[in-house]
């Protein structure tokens, strides 16, 4: 590999200006220029487990036994759903192949105006909505550590701690990738220290041979052990943004070493910490896991584990912070990143103060939330597929094209391809579902839920039927 090229600069090269990790960053959606690109593969790993090593993980993770599984099935359940991070993986690396965002790249599956629907839809409102759970439960531990400081959590103490949490959180998606990459890596380590002990008071503790009561078998336990891959899943297909983060990297950079990095960094800490959720779950009641592991460690460590609950949720919160403000710009508002970030965080915080502080909004959003897999799955094997069909092909340049003359402009600016397949799958998907909601071919199968394979699949096949002769022409 040459070293004389903008594209394949040493390792020690450091961050251009538009990316320094003390300095706003200065790239919305628009494409980055070779010159501006550094970086190695591996730092995605600490990005991503920065993002996993969360109370979510643990709270899914115990929500496996109270659902009816042996301790024995919900590893395997644990297992089998985080390998969905290989997506994850497989469309960070379009990032260094176009110089540009996931949420211009789609520009490829949906056309420049489709796009942007696919943006407000399943790029912003989601994250947004996932914003407003994350911060809501980060403001609960929060709240008890407030209360441990011998203060009242009065409703003036909550505005200020909801207000103080997301400040954090919108100040690193305010200056961006930078010191996204900057700040990861210590808060792996941080948080790996913290959920360590906190796995080690589990596992002297754990009934490692635990059953449940009334044990599942037939199509309760299929219909079961295929809600725990869905729910275990919902967290890798919620990220069909990773491009975000690695399309400052060469575009020399190994995409094997982009996927294995991204996916390793996302499937070990989840399976990790989803595994200790499980194991707590045979000795506590999980369904108030904040309480039932606090319950089972040292009194002094009580704090500590609360922040690092913070601590965790900030860092998932100012990712999605960050994408959803790059969605917003891709809507089409003409806004800086910077701004837009802060208009999204403006959102979310209002939806949790509103949820918090006079109605239980969560809830709905949280159950509507679980719906999004009937999309979000078609969405990123429709992003995974076109990836496959170009080989990885994509030209930065010509996808910052809005103009009719664009070669992603199609029909009216919309691909009938990605269309369809989009919405197809996410139709049938939707009859499959047997969550908020129980659909018909749910209902026939006994309350087995398979809308997530089958959203995925038809998606899949709609997308490469429809698209393979255009692209290979």
């Amino acid at each position: 590999m040459a070293s004389s090229t903008p594209a394949s600069r040493p390792r020690s090269t450091p961050a251009p200006d538009s990316d320094r990790p003390t300095r706003i960053e200065s790239h919305g959606i628009d494409h980055i220029p070779d010159e501006e690109r550094y970086g190695h593969p591996r730092e995605l790993f600490a990005i991503w487990a920065a993002a996993n090593v969360n109370y979510l993980s643990l709270v899914v993770g115990g929500a496996l036994v109270l659902m009816g599984l042996s301790l024995a099935q919900a590893f395997a359940v644990i297992v089998v759903g985080n390998l969905f991070w290989l997506l994850t993986g497989v469309l960070a690396m379009s990032g260094p192949a176009a110089g540009a965002p996931s949420e211009v790249i789609t520009r490829a599956m949906y056309g420049v105006r489709g796009n942007r629907v696919n943006n407000a839809v399943t790029g912003w409102m989601i994250s947004v909505c996932y914003f407003a759970l994350n911060l809501a439960a980060a403001a609960g531990a929060a709240f008890a550590l407030v209360e441990k400081a011998g203060l009242d959590a009065s409703t003036p103490v909550k505005i200020v701690v909801v207000l103080v949490v997301a400040g954090v959180t919108l100040t690193i998606g305010v200056y961006g990738h930078g010191l996204i990459v900057r700040l990861y890596l210590p808060i792996t380590i941080a948080l790996t220290a913290v959920f360590g002990v906190v796995a080690y008071v589990v596992l002297l503790k754990a009934d490692f041979g635990y059953v449940p009561d009334a044990s599942l078998s037939g199509g309760d336990l299929w219909a079961t052990v295929i809600g725990g891959v869905t729910l275990i899943a919902a967290g890798p297909l919620s990220y069909t943004t990773s491009a975000d983060f690695s399309r400052y990297l060469p575009r020399t950079a190994s995409a094997k070493a982009v996927v294995g990095w991204t996916a390793l960094g996302g499937f070990l800490p989840s399976v990790a910490v989803c595994s200790l959720g499980a194991l707590a779950a045979t000795v506590v009641d999980m369904t108030d896991p904040q309480a039932a592991l606090e319950s089972m460690l040292p009194g002094w460590f009580g704090p500590v584990f609360l922040l690092a609950l913070v601590l965790g949720t900030v860092a998932i919160n100012a990712m999605t912070a960050y994408s959803a403000g790059l969605a917003l710009q891709a809507v089409g508002l003409r806004i800086r990143r910077s701004r837009s970030v802060l208009v999204d965080g403006a959102v979310a915080v209002a939806l949790t103060l509103y949820a918090l502080l006079v109605s239980n909004f969560l809830d709905t959003v949280s159950n509507v939330l679980q719906l999004t897999v009937v999309l979000l799955g078609p969405a990123m094997t429709v992003y995974a597929v076109d990836i496959w069909l170009r080989r990885n092909r994509y030209d930065g340049a010509a996808l910052m094209d809005e103009s009719p003359a664009s070669p992603f402009w199609y029909a009216a600016g919309v691909h009938p391809a990605g269309a369809v397949a989009v919405l197809g799958g996410g139709a049938v998907a939707a009859l499959c579902v047997d969550t908020a909601y129980t659909g018909p071919i749910a209902r026939a199968l006994g309350g087995v839920d398979l809308a997530m394979p089958v959203g995925m699949l038809l998606a899949g096949l709609l997308y490469a039927l429809l698209t393979r002769r255009r692209i290979s022409a």
